[in-house]
């Protein structure tokens, strides 16, 4: 597979997919809505909606989209539609997942229930956004910008394996992984400089397969090759990173606004770790936001 290097050529990409049934709780929101018929036209997903059936049918209807394309299931509450949802996904029913007019809380509540068997016992949930920026050569990958708020290092390993295999699943064969600090010095009273060692060392040690790991290191050594070289430091990942492991929600959160807000990027997100991807935007997310991340989950799964 050739590297998918923007979010144009991820769209082109989804489009020559089979098309992926994608389930969504309580479709109401008119961005949800215009991303999901977008994503139709353009022939990735096949979708179906769980709700008032009633009320998604004056929203389609509102919004000029044919209703003849939705296969609508008619549930009493958004803890009703998010149970379905869930459901057609463990019958094999659906492909794919995404939130909806009901709260995260609830959503992620049922995503995790043990019934399903939807998250391996000892795995997680983590949420994995993609960056188009255009003074970047490349989608940039990164994580946690919205589900762990602050990992220890048994989340750090689980969550670097997270962001390899989804920068895999975009054709980086090897893909680079910069483990974020402050600093590239291993300071034992941080403790972001001491999980990127650790992690950096167990990838050295084949314990972490699939891309090359580094850490720790600061962001700009991670993202610019000038930084690198005027601090001396010498890596592969270095100015060139594909994906970047945040210390904490804090700093990955507020990388993902700076860049969607102040400098045009343009973003996707999905929550990986489950039986499959799951797109759970923002509620400030745009609609193109949301195109990008249903169409990033139907090139993951």
């Amino acid at each position: 597979m050739v590297q998918i290097k923007s979010f144009k050529i991820l769209l082109e990409a989804a489009g020559k997919q089979p098309r992926k049934k994608l389930v969504v709780v309580n479709g109401l929101d008119i961005n949800t809505l215009g991303a999901l018929d977008e994503a139709v036209d353009l022939g990735f997903v096949q979708p179906i909606l769980t709700g008032d059936e009633k009320k998604i049918l004056e929203k389609l209807k509102s919004l000029g989209i044919a209703t003849d394309k939705y296969e609508i299931i008619h549930c009493n509450s958004s803890k009703e539609a998010a149970e379905k949802s869930v459901e057609l996904i463990h019958n094999g029913e659906a492909d794919l997942i995404m939130k909806g007019m009901v709260s995260t809380d609830k959503f992620m509540k049922v995503l995790l229930k043990k019934d399903y068997g939807l998250v391996p016992s000892k795995g997680t949930l983590s949420h994995i956004a993609v960056m188009d920026n255009p003074n970047y050569n490349k989608l940039l990958i990164f994580s946690d910008a919205g589900v762990i708020p602050y990992p220890d290092l048994k989340l750090k390993i689980l969550m670097t394996g997270y962001l390899i295999q989804a920068a895999r699943r975009l054709g980086i064969k090897n893909p680079k992984v910069a483990v974020i600090a402050p600093t590239e010095q291993i300071i034992i009273s941080i403790q972001s400089c001491m999980d990127g060692a650790t992690i950096a060392k167990m990838a050295e040690h084949g314990q972490i397969e699939g891309g090359f790991v580094d850490g720790p290191m600061a962001l700009d050594v991670a993202l610019n090759k000038e930084a690198a070289e005027i601090k001396g430091f010498t890596s592969p990942v270095a100015g060139d990173a594909d994906c970047l492991l945040f210390p904490n929600i804090d700093a990955a959160n507020v990388f993902y606004k700076t860049n969607s807000k102040l400098c045009k990027a343009e973003m996707a997100g999905i929550i990986a770790g489950a039986k499959v991807p799951a797109v759970v935007s923002s509620r400030g997310d745009s609609e193109k936001t949301k195109l990008n991340s249903i169409a990033l989950a139907s090139i993951i799964s």
